[in-house]
C-alpha cells in the first residue's frame, strides 16, 4: 500500500516506557545514526512492518475531533507549529498517561518524522511511533589477543514492534496504519492512545466488498439457488479476476462480468443491502480498487474442491472443464478435461 524506498528520516527520537511513570525515560535529544546503512537500518525496522498492512484508519473521538490528544499532536508536528522533540515528549507523556492496565509491558518508543513516503502516486509526509516490547537475543562477536570474544546480548532487532501506528498525512482526514500484536492483553493502543475508527477510502471499500462477495457465494448463494461446489469456487475466481484486472471498480459491471444471470444479481444485490445495514458499512458504488487490499482478501478465496479424504481438486480456470456426475450405484463423480500435463 505505501512505498518506502526513497522515504526519508527526517528526524527521530527514543524513549523508556514503563506502566509505572516513573521508570519511564524521556529523552530529550535526537537519536543520531551516522551513515546511509544505519538509516536503512532504521528504516526497516520502522516502515517495513507496515508494508503488509491492508486496513486504514482515521482519527475519531466520541464527543469531538479535537478531543483526539494524538490527532491534535500530529496536526502540530505536520505544521511544525511546535519543535520536534517537545512534541515527542508529549506523545510519549501521552502513551504512559494511558499505560495502567497491569498487562501492559514496558519498552521502547520511537517517534519520527518521514518524508518521501509513497502513497499511490503521491510522496507524503508522516509520523511512525513503534513501540517494542520483547528483546531479541543475539550473539555480538570480536577479535581480541588472537582469539574471538562472543558477548551474549538482548535488544531490538528483526521482530516488528509489538505496537506501532504511522500517520500518513493525507488529505484530510489524516490515514492511519495500525499494528497491534498483543491486543488480548489490553486494548489502551488503539482505543486510549490512538483512537481511530475505520477509514472511508479505497482501501477499506476494496476490502469490504470482496468480502461481502465471498460471503454471499459461500453461504446465501446455496440457499437461493442449486450450486455446486465447483461452481461456488469458479465465482470466487471470477470475482477476485475483475478486481486483479480493473484498476476502477463499478457495481454494475462486476455483477454482470461475476454472475451474468439477472435472478442471481437480483439476490446479490439484497445481501449486499442487508450485510451494509447490519455491519454499518458505508460503500460507493464505484471507487478505486486497492491492489494490496486484493492480494490479501485473495489469500481467503478458497479455490480447493475437497473431496472425502482422498483428493483435493485446485480450481483455477474455466469451470467448463470439469464434469460433476452421480454414477448409478450412487457414487458422484466429477470428470477433468484437460490438453496436456506438467
Amino acid at each position: 500500500m505505501i512505498g518506502i524506498e526513497e522515504s526519508i528520516i527526517r528526524v527521530l527520537s527514543h524513549h523508556k516506557i514503563s506502566a509505572e511513570g516513573k521508570k519511564s525515560f524521556i529523552s530529550d535529544t535526537p537519536f543520531e545514526y551516522s551513515n546511509e546503512d544505519e538509516e536503512n537500518v532504521l528504516k526497516k525496522l520502522l516502515l517495513k512492518p507496515f508494508l503488509s498492512n491492508s486496513h486504514t484508519f482515521e482519527f475519531f473521538h466520541a464527543v469531538s475531533l479535537d478531543y483526539n490528544i494524538l490527532y491534535n499532536l500530529s496536526q502540530k508536528m505536520f505544521s511544525e507549529e511546535e519543535e520536534f522533540f517537545n512534541l515527542s515528549k508529549k506523545i510519549a507523556q501521552h502513551l504512559i498517561s494511558v499505560s495502567k492496565h497491569p498487562n501492559i509491558k514496558e519498552g521502547d518508543l520511537f517517534v519520527a518524522k518521514f518524508e518521501n513516503l509513497k502513497l499511490g502516486n503521491k510522496f507524503i509526509e508522516g509520523i511512525g511511533i513503534c513501540k517494542f516490547e520483547e528483546k531479541e537475543s543475539f550473539i555480538e562477536t570480536s577479535i581480541s589477543n588472537n582469539a574471538i570474544d562472543r558477548r551474549f546480548l538482548k535488544g531490538i532487532g528483526s521482530k516488528k514492534p509489538d505496537k506501532a501506528c504511522l500517520i500518513l498525512f493525507t488529505e484530510s482526514p489524516y490515514t492511519i496504519l495500525i499494528i497491534d500484536n498483543n491486543t488480548k492483553e489490553t486494548d489502551y493502543w488503539q482505543n486510549e492512545f490512538i483512537q481511530h475508527k475505520t477509514k472511508n477510502d479505497n482501501v477499506n471499500s476494496t476490502h469490504n466488498f470482496l468480502n461481502i462477495t465471498k460471503n454471499f457465494i459461500t453461504s446465501q448463494m446455496q440457499n437461493d439457488f442449486e450450486v455446486s461446489k465447483a461452481d461456488q469456487i469458479d465465482f470466487l475466481n471470477r470475482s477476485v479476476d475483475y478486481f486483479k484486472k480493473n484498476e476502477m471498480f463499478d457495481k454494475i459491471e462486476f455483477e454482470e462480468t461475476v454472475f451474468g444471470d439477472n435472478n442471481v444479481i437480483d439476490s446479490f444485490r439484497k445481501f449486499d443491502q442487508i450485510y451494509r445495514q447490519e455491519n454499518e458499512v458505508d460503500l460507493a458504488d464505484n471507487f478505486e480498487i486497492s491492489a494490496q487490499a486484493v492480494k490479501k482478501q485473495a489469500r481467503v478465496f478458497k479455490s480447493v474442491l475437497k473431496l472425502d479424504k482422498n483428493f483435493h481438486i485446485y480450481i483455477h480456470g474455466d469451470k467448463e472443464l470439469i464434469e460433476h456426475g452421480v454414477e448409478k450405484d450412487g457414487r458422484k463423480f466429477y470428470k477433468i478435461y484437460y490438453t496436456e500435463e506438467s
